[in-house]
């Protein structure tokens, strides 16, 4: 199985977090919060924030009513952006982002494949944007099955 690592689906929730602030129009909002509500750890939130922040996804806002807030539109940010920021790359395999990384690729049958299925995985999340991730939530909380007392 192949997985996004627990920094990569922490750091989307941070962002979908933000997003969700962003678009209801509190802008910033402080780690603490976010971590009370997304139930993670503050001080894992605090380090994947620093990736965010250097790949110009994120930006800090200082003083009072301070915080973090996202540095452009929900529409404007892409899950393959967040992947890339704290994973490295949106790659099935490291071969394919950098071809120095093993000897046998000239020979290497399934370099294609990793190849293939990496740019099918790559222009995927390239196509999904946080308010793209917004919309769904929205809509799941629309239909979500009220319960009974």
């Amino acid at each position: 199985m192949i997985k996004v690592s627990t920094k990569g689906r922490y750091g989307t929730r941070l962002m979908l977090n933000l997003a969700r602030h962003y678009s209801s129009g509190n802008k910033a909002v402080i780690l603490r919060n976010i971590a009370e509500e997304e139930q993670i750890s503050i001080r894992y939130l605090e380090q994947i924030i620093i990736s965010l922040k250097i790949y110009k996804l994120v930006k800090s806002i200082r003083g009072a009513g301070g915080g973090y807030t996202l540095a452009r539109q929900p529409s404007d940010i892409t899950i393959c952006q967040i992947l890339e920021a704290l994973e490295g790359s949106c790659g099935l395999v490291d071969c394919v982002e950098d071809s120095t990384f093993c000897d046998r690729l000239p020979t290497c049958g399934a370099y294609e494949i990793w190849k293939e299925a990496s740019h099918i995985l790559k222009d995927y999340f390239q196509g999904v944007t946080l308010q793209y991730v917004l919309d769904i939530c929205e809509k799941k909380l629309k239909t979500k099955p009220k319960t009974r007392r």
